[in-house]
């Protein structure tokens, strides 16, 4: 009977124990608890940390911070593909990028977020790699020491000695070199110092060495326990339009474990005016999107054809430069007799290249010769 007793207790013990670890997840469970799948394709997720707005106003000295917006400008953007097999690739997008924001004009794209939130900035980021972006996560600059603290601290190679003090900012950085285990205050320094010659470009470089830290911690076995406070700790500091699918497929991923590659955007330190900015080179980015992060199966490498049934003058030129700007290769415009017409799209692909047309319908009329989709542009067409 006692010893009955005692195994009852040991079991209540244990799951008011187990309940202790998973309750920092249990938020971010109760909206995306779902059974981790294997999507069909990459799954690309925006991550941007945003900046800290401090209250200028206030009567005290330093400044707090603000109530978190997320509409600040972001203080990291890294393009992030992941794969059902595990692997993870990674795009550091420096914060100085001179970009033509749609909509806006040209600009550094740390303040697409600033003038047009998380959509202009998928939008601009999307135009630059030509990678369709399927969700964003703005991240609160609160979330690394906290999602830090929860690992445990994380075990980084400091290159050089990193000494940096903002008052204002409330950033206090003093690293010796050498291998250490960093705990949260100490990462937050870590990740935002750039007061060194690569500026913007080194502190990439040390995100992406992070992250790739912390993902090796996180498949050791040992820190299971761990994975719940991290989750809480980021999802306490996280804004994201993440879907509990999209957030399966990620988990699908994640039980073959991250293997994670790290890229930049290549270009060159410039100036546009009195402002250094970061030029991006181009040529050497659309190589890298192609042998990186280009999907095999993505429709962007098909022929398209464009024509101008029944749209305003200029039309399939327009549908061309933007269908280019998303990453399709292969577009080029027919001539064809005008007539009424609505816009349609034809061929084995048809549905999802109108998925970035965004509007028209799938026909079965025959297509353009040597073409794999042939949009025809109808009466529906917006006016530029």
């Amino acid at each position: 009977m006692l010893g009955g007793v005692r195994r009852v207790v040991w079991v209540l013990v244990a799951a008011a124990g187990l309940a202790a670890v998973v309750a920092p997840a249990a938020p971010f469970l109760s909206r995306y608890a779902a059974i981790p799948r294997k999507a069909d394709g990459p799954l690309t997720v925006l991550l941007a940390g945003v900046d800290v707005d401090y209250d200028d106003r206030a009567a005290v000295w330093p400044w707090p911070a603000k109530a978190e917006s997320y509409a600040t400008r972001t203080d990291t953007i890294m393009l992030t593909q992941v794969w059902p097999d595990g692997r993870v690739n990674m795009l550091g997008v420096p914060r100085d990028s001179w970009v033509n924001m749609p909509g806006y004009g040209w600009g550094k794209i740390n303040g697409a977020n600033v003038h047009g939130g998380p959509d202009l900035l998928m939008r601009a980021v999307q135009d630059l790699t030509g990678v369709r972006v399927d969700a964003y996560a703005l991240v609160s600059l609160n979330a690394i020491p906290a999602m830090t603290a929860a690992a445990g601290g994380v075990t980084v190679d400091v290159g050089q000695a990193m000494k940096y003090d903002d008052n204002a900012g409330k950033l206090h950085i003093d690293l010796k070199p050498g291998r250490q285990r960093l705990n949260g205050e100490q990462a937050a320094g870590f990740l935002r110092f750039r007061h060194d010659n690569l500026g913007d470009i080194g502190r990439i470089a040390r995100q992406q060495q992070f992250l790739t830290a912390l993902g090796a911690q996180v498949r050791n076995p040992l820190n299971v326990w761990r994975l719940p406070m991290m989750v809480g700790a980021v999802d306490r500091n996280v804004k994201t339009n993440l879907t509990r699918t999209q957030v399966a497929a990620l988990g699908g991923a994640a039980l073959s474990g991250p293997q994670v590659q790290t890229f930049s955007v290549p270009g060159t330190f410039g100036y546009r005016g009195a402002a250094s900015v970061w030029e991006v080179d181009r040529v050497t980015l659309n190589a890298l999107i192609r042998k990186a992060f280009r999907d095999p199966d993505d429709v962007r490498s098909l022929g398209v054809a464009v024509v101008n049934m029944d749209a305003p003058d200029g039309s399939a030129g327009r549908l061309k430069a933007r269908l280019e700007g998303l990453g399709y290769t292969n577009v080029w415009i027919v001539s064809e007799p005008r007539g009424a017409a609505r816009t349609t799209a034809s061929g084995g692909a048809a549905a999802q290249v109108l998925r970035d047309v965004g509007f028209g319908a799938v026909t079965d009329t025959p297509g353009a010769a040597g073409a794999d989709v042939t949009i025809r542009l109808g009466s529906d067409t917006p006016a530029p």
